[in-house]
């Protein structure tokens, strides 16, 4: 297998029927058309996939963080069933990270379902605390969520911390003989 480059970009309207389709292959439509162009439209939504020419399916994994004052609350990160356990949620998580980081915001948070254990141990790779529950969160069964926080994302110290997650991070990629370029 070749090294198989991944583009990392920011969203755009050219892209709504490949996140449309990988909404459905991960959550069964979680979002609507029209609630992924709310999106691209807010000036505090930030929207990331990773794009590849060489696979039938062509974004295999997004995510997204809405800027809310100091926080990035993470609301959607998908990675297609058919390219899970390869890191590319890693690499999401971490680029979702990275902005925030740069745009100045100052923690994270999120939701995620109690039996997604996947996502729970992705999150707690990258140092995501639970931070409390939210009961019958998930309207189509009533699954509680877990709220997941990491803080002190401006420090010095997270700088250094994101380096090692990006080293870390190549490293498991490479395994999969993935690598990605930042389109900008």
């Amino acid at each position: 297998m070749t090294n198989d480059q991944l583009k990392l970009k920011l969203i755009t309207a050219d892209d709504l029927n490949l996140v449309l389709e990988l909404d459905q292959a991960c959550f069964s439509g979680l979002w609507t058309l029209d609630g992924y162009k709310r999106e691209l439209d807010s000036p505090n939504s930030v929207l990331l996939g990773l794009f590849t020419p060489l696979s039938p399916v062509k974004l295999l994994a997004m995510g997204c963080f809405w800027s809310i004052l100091e926080e990035a609350h993470i609301t959607i990160l998908a990675v297609h069933p058919q390219y899970q356990g390869q890191g590319l949620g890693q690499a999401i998580l971490y680029f979702l990270l990275k902005n925030a980081h740069e745009l100045g915001l100052e923690r994270v948070t999120l939701e995620v379902r109690v039996s997604n254990t996947a996502a729970i141990s992705l999150y707690q790779k990258f140092g995501f605390k639970t931070a409390g529950q939210r009961r019958r969160y998930y309207t189509d069964n009533d699954e509680d969520a877990l709220i997941l926080w990491l803080g002190n994302i401006q420090y010095p110290e997270f700088q250094d911390y994101l380096e090692k997650l990006r080293l870390k991070l190549s490293d498991r990629l490479s395994q999969f003989d993935w690598s990605i370029v930042v389109c900008q």
